[in-house]
């Protein structure tokens, strides 16, 4: 690879050099800056503005993550999240080459709302991904995140055409994505996808209005409750019918 294909640099919000909630294993997370949605559920809005954030090289970050490389074990690597790292899709691209000559597993995490010759490019060099299906209707799409439901659709199409392991990622929101109808819909889009092989489904949590009070907006969600061990089970119940049954 030329010099100049890893002379870009890319914005990055901050750094996690041990995660354990972002794919396979113990892995090295970075958490791009820049996000085009506003989720209502989102709990990183400080990573919104494209301009913010730490400007790094690939090779600077490569550089970062081997020094975790005995951590990482059998199933680790890295991971790449956001803010929406698809925003920066050929720095990524470039990062995630460099890791894969230093033998190291890739993984994306994302909204899937961009998909393009650039995020194809990516995608070739991604070893999982972990995609977040936020809704399972295109009106609740455009009412909670800011985009419709057909493109992140597309990008999951595509990763099933590329033969990508895909997690998909479910936040269960109560009174807005919590019925059976909608979590029967999570799993017919599972199912319909072979390339998914976990669906995880992660309660909501408020713990993030400190940093919409500290950037003074409001967090849309506020007023809406945190599910409960017993109504997350129950609806990991009906997901397992959704997914698993013939």
């Amino acid at each position: 690879m030329t010099d100049k294909i890893h002379s870009a640099k890319g914005r990055v919000h901050s750094i996690q050099s041990m995660g354990t909630l972002d794919g396979p294993g113990v892995r090295f997370v970075l958490f791009m800056q820049g996000c085009p949605l506003r989720c209502a559920c989102c709990h990183n809005p400080d990573t919104w503005d494209f301009g913010g954030g730490t400007a790094y090289t690939a090779e600077e970050l490569v550089k970062k993550a081997t020094r975790y490389r005995s951590y990482f074990g059998a199933e680790g690597g890295v991971t790449v999240s956001g803010g929406e790292p698809l925003m920066q899709a050929d720095f990524v691209r470039e990062f995630f080459e460099l890791c894969h000559a230093e033998g190291i597993h890739t993984c994306l995490d994302t909204s899937g709302c961009v998909l393009n010759d650039g995020v194809r490019d990516l995608l070739r060099v991604t070893d999982r991904v972990l995609l977040d299906i936020k809704y399972t209707t295109d009106e609740a799409y455009r009412a909670n995140v800011g985009c419709g439901m057909d493109t992140p659709l597309a990008f999951l199409a595509c990763t099933r055409e590329m033969g990508i392991p895909v997690t998909l990622r479910h936040v269960v929101i109560p009174t807005l994505n919590d019925t059976p109808e909608s979590v029967a819909a999570l799993g017919n889009i599972a199912r319909a996808h072979r390339n998914v092989d976990k669906v995880e489904l992660l309660p909501f949590r408020k713990i993030c209005t400190t940093k919409y009070d500290a950037m003074g907006i409001p967090f849309p969600l506020a007023h809406v409750p945190e599910p409960t061990r017993d109504s997350m089970r129950t609806i990991e119940g009906w997901l397992t019918d959704a997914w698993r049954s013939l």
